[in-house]
């Protein structure tokens, strides 16, 4: 009878631990999985993540397949044809010791080694899936290249794709035949001997046919060369030049047919057992490749093209420039020349009446401070940092408009209720639209409101009109629960009233069901959140929104899409709706510049964190193909084919048919704020800078290459360029106004330095028009104005230049920025009008409080060399235009008003009112030297006293100004370096 102990049950807990861990895993990957499934049923896209997803499954199982069983039978074949006998027995000895020591887990090794590298196969090969789909459902351009008469989709949809094959075959092969021949060696089939190497038969053959294998790949992937030639970007131009054309593309030939002639030979000694051909043959490859493929094009290109190259390369130079500016949407621009005249005459903008009442003073990247400090009304509301300038449809006229919503900021909740209820059960939205008057504002330099207060109202319509309400945002929560039972009690944060504050219960369908205690335990994973699951918050008929962006929400719904930095409201068909532009986009179309669309989109917007700034991606092909709309209640997203005719856009119409809805359906409210898309515009206004050009021998040159000035309002180290601006300007060839996307452009900015006048202005027609379903013919029309080099129009940075340098601006300025009050430089804006070039600036006045805004106070002009400066834009242009503009600006209403007395007469001949205003500036003064004295002394209750007489007396100063009638100036000479040359005025574009 025994008496040992009984057996340890420590041998079947670890099984046990494995196997929990393996469930846990498994669902919580689970979890992840199912959550997207009932977010993109929820939404209406399940199409889209089941497509994706089972062509990720499949191409992973195919690359699995292929690497697991290339792996696999090389080891296997390997092992099985090992000798019996080493003939060696020193090196059998070693051998033998290896080999027992990977006896016990042999099996494993010849199973898990190809599964490992059937893993990373397969995962590098499902990453690809956008290039497989598009390759089978590709639709042709109607098109083709230059150099092989091939249908453009050959490039950007089937080449892409055989090279992923090949690659992916050519690795297969690669490790496959490392994995068989390291077999052979620790088997013995492949001994390093003193009189050479020894290899077995079975070993022999292994080698032939993987060299074979190897050698047929590298002829295909050379023969692909040829036509990746004309996707080059190595030269000085893309696609295939000269020595691409007369020495790379027959060499790539020469070495596929040898590459194929090598595999023969390979085949050959398999059969014969004899080396010396394939091992002669490898070594001609070798040498060919490196003189057909490296030598004789240097030669060509040293000795044939670097003497001649401006001949040589002008067919190939044109190519470059034709379908560049094809692919970038480019070659349908309309260029203009503008004999812009730099003289600023009585009455010049009379035939721009309708442009200049419109001349937007609001600046969107300043002005937000302003909306917050009146408009915000509660902590946990926020405006974005930047606002967005759209039109609306005012007592029959179209105005432009800054607009923004009052979004949810639940952060700024005071800290003793930021719990998890408060965070993701009572706050859940923002409330309502805020828009004011791009081309007016108030006496006192506030914002003019056309959408404004809680509960909304304003001419956008009021609560009864239109759903105020906005869970989806830029700045939504990570995730919400909403929804109630009826009858139960409501629990979201809603508003403010005259009552306290109003509560609310969301009605729409705006994300999956989290009601079930199923459900509940899925997004306590996901989100990592036990509040989740345990909390009253949550009850049967509880939603769960997240996933809130715009535009991550449309990047979900459309991965095969680029989408813009700047998404925007609008107030449409009764909701608030973001607007959300997408691209389709290429790096392969043929002899097309690439582009860094991080790189061609930054500017000062992108730099200050105020726009996303787009992808580090390389393209050559671009497309505005998608218009989408978010609904900011329900986060509904609606995509619409814009560019139908796009072979992209139509491929991946074949791969999601359901997706997309034609803009056939889109709404007249809906196509009324569509706009010209920033991004885009930036990446061809970036192109635009030598490919205005058309003439091969001046671009090769480069003589008359552009720049985009940099944003003379920054005060940066840095160069960055100036933002492109929306605004509604009629330019010469239209018979009136539209919504336009405008930018400017200088001569090339070689090592930082440029000279600063305007060679051009660029515009995109903005306009789709307000009729359902219909685009406006004149949408996304390219006007391009050149102006003639020999008229030196004066620059943006020019512009400010003058600003700065003014007497009467810079005494102006310089005084206000003496006090407890900066002074802040709006957008400068740029506007062919008046037969010349118009800037106009507005200044703000911030003081240094923290709940201060900036208010607008003057308004700086330029035209050729004469300087305006007024209180309202109106009267600077009567300054400029010698007392009489023939044009009223959008503020004339607010000539000669102030905001102490806005009836009060101004003095006879602005005697009195110039005293008052030489003592107030007398006494800010001698206000600003006693503070100066004062903080020297370290007596900082007088400096504080002083700096409230120094406000007191700047704004009796500003009174003052504003009661003297307008007075007209003589033009600001230009310093002698700057001066500018006159030219004859243009026709007026009615004449």
């Amino acid at each position: 009878m025994s008496t040992g102990k009984p057996p340890s049950r420590r041998g079947a807990l670890t099984p046990t631990l494995i196997v929990v861990a393996l469930v846990v895993v498994g669902f919580i990957f689970f979890a992840n999985v199912w959550t997207d499934v009932l977010w993109y049923r929820q939404l209406g896209f399940i199409e889209v993540f089941i497509t994706e997803n089972l062509a990720r499954i499949g191409i992973f199982a195919a690359g699995f397949a292929i690497m697991f069983l290339a792996v696999f039978y090389a080891i296997r074949i390997a092992y099985q044809s090992r000798p019996v006998y080493a003939p060696d027995s020193e090196i059998r000895d070693n051998l033998n010791r290896y080999q027992a020591q990977l006896e016990p887990v042999r099996r494993v090794v010849m199973v898990g080694l190809p599964v490992l590298f059937g893993l990373f196969a397969g995962s590098a090969a499902s990453s690809q899936w956008q290039k497989v789909l598009l390759f089978f459902n590709q639709e042709p351009f109607g098109k083709t290249d230059p150099e092989f008469n091939l249908d453009i989709s050959f490039y950007l949809m089937t080449l892409p794709f055989l090279g992923f094959v090949t690659g992916f075959l050519i690795s297969v092969v690669v490790i496959a035949g490392i994995a068989g021949i390291l077999t052979h060696y620790l088997y013995g089939s492949i001994r390093l001997m003193e009189r050479g190497v020894f290899t077995s038969r079975a070993a022999q053959i292994h080698i032939a046919v993987t060299g074979a294998a190897f050698l047929v790949l590298l002829g295909i992937n050379f023969w692909l060369d040829r036509y990746s030639a004309v996707q080059s970007n190595s030269g000085r131009w893309a696609g295939a030049l000269y020595t691409d054309v007369n020495a790379v593309i027959p060499t790539k030939s020469i070495l596929a047919v040898a590459a194929a002639l090598v595999a023969i030979l390979f085949i050959v000694a398999a059969v014969i057992g004899r080396w010396r051909l394939p091992v002669i043959g490898t070594a001609m490859l070798v040498i060919t490749s490196i003189l057909a493929g490296g030598v004789y094009p240097w030669v060509i290109q040293q000795f044939q093209v670097r003497p001649s190259e401006e001949t040589l390369e002008k067919e190939f130079i044109q190519r470059n420039i034709d379908n560049t500016r094809a692919a970038y949407g480019l070659d349908a621009i309309q260029v203009d020349r503008y004999d812009a005249t730099n003289t600023a005459s009585t009455g010049a903008l009379a035939p721009d009446a309708q442009t200049t009442a419109n001349i937007r003073l609001l600046d969107p990247n300043l002005i937000s401070d302003a909306f917050s400090q009146l408009e915000q009304y509660r902590p946990y509301y926020r405006f974005p940092e930047s606002l967005n300038v759209d039109r609306y449809e005012v007592d029959g006229q179209i105005q432009d408009t800054v607009i923004a919503v009052r979004e949810l900021n639940p952060t700024n909740v005071q800290t003793n209720q930021q719990g998890w209820l408060n965070q993701h059960v009572v706050y859940t939205h923002g409330y309502g639209v805020v828009a004011a008057k791009g081309n007016k504002f108030t006496v006192d330099g506030k914002p003019e409101f056309l959408q404004s207060g809680i509960p909304s109202t304003g001419v956008l319509g009021d609560d009864s009109s239109y759903e105020p309400r906005i869970y989806f945002g830029e700045y939504s929560p990570d995730y919400s629960i909403v929804g109630a039972p009826d009858g139960a009690p409501a629990r979201e944060q809603d508003r403010p009233s005259g009552e306290g504050e109003t509560q609310y219960t969301f009605e729409g369908n705006g994300g999956p069901n989290v009601g079930t205690f199923f459900n509940r335990v899925l997004y306590s994973i996901k989100f990592q959140s036990s509040d989740l699951l345990l909390s009253d918050g949550v009850n049967p008929e509880s939603q769960i929104l997240y996933e809130r962006n715009p535009r991550e929400r449309v990047e979900k719904v459309a991965p095969y899409l680029t989408v813009d930095g700047n998404a925007y409201p609008a107030v449409v068909d009764g909701r608030v709706k973001w607007i959300v532009d997408g691209y389709t986009t290429s790096q392969y179309y043929p002899y097309s510049q690439q582009e860094q669309l991080s790189d061609a989109t930054a500017d000062s917007q992108t730099t200050s964190g105020r726009a996303v700034a787009l992808p580090n991606s390389t393209v050559n092909y671009i497309r505005n193909s998608v218009k989408a709309t978010v609904d900011a209640y329900d986060g509904s997203v609606t995509l619409y084919a814009w560019d139908d005719q796009d072979p992209l856009l139509k491929s991946w119409q074949k791969v999601f048919p359901t997706s997309l809805k034609p803009f056939s359906e889109m709404s007249g409210d809906v196509m009324s704020h569509v706009r010209y898309p920033e991004d885009l515009f930036k990446v061809q206004r970036q192109l635009l800078g030598e490919y205005h050009v058309t003439d091969p021998s001046s671009f090769y040159q480069t003589k008359d290459a552009w720049s985009v000035p940099n944003d003379p309002t920054v005060d940066s180290t840095n160069d960055v360029k100036q933002p492109p601006f929306y605004m509604s300007l009629q330019m010469p060839d239209q018979d009136k106004p539209a919504f336009q996307l405008t930018s400017s452009f200088i001569p090339q900015i070689v090592n930082g330095n440029a000279r600063n006048v305007l060679y051009g202005f660029l515009a995109a027609d903005s306009d789709a028009g307000n009729q359902a379903g219909v685009k406006a013919e004149s949408y996304g029309k390219l006007r391009l104005l050149q102006i003639p080099p020999e008229i030196q129009v004066p620059g943006p940075g020019q512009a400010q230049n003058k600003f700065n340098s003014d007497p009467t601006v810079s005494q102006a300025l310089n005084l206000l920025r003496q006090g407890a009050s900066d002074v802040l430089n709006g957008n400068l804006l740029t506007l062919p009008v008046g037969g010349g070039i118009l800037y106009v600036q507005p200044v703000y006045l911030k003081s240094t409080g923290e709940t201060s805004y900036p208010t607008l106070q003057r308004v700086l002009v330029a035209f050729g060399d004469k300087v305006g400066f007024a209180p309202t834009l109106d009267e600077a242009l009567k300054q400029l235009f010698g007392g009489d503009s023939g044009a009223a600006a959008g503020d004339s209403g607010n000539n000669g008003k102030t905001p102490t007395d806005p009836a009060a007469p101004a003095a006879p001949g602005g005697a009195d009112a110039k005293a008052e205003l030489r003592a107030a500036l007398d006494e800010a003064n001698a206000a600003i030297q006693a503070g100066q004295a004062a903080l020297a002394a370290g007596d900082f209750a007088a400096y504080g006293e002083a700096q409230k007489r120094i406000s007191a007396a700047l704004q009796r100063a500003l009174d003052a100004e504003n009661k003297i009638p307008v007075a007209i100036p003589e033009a600001t000479p230009a310093p002698a370096s700057t001066a500018t040359t006159e030219a004859t005025p243009s026709p007026s574009p009615s004449s």
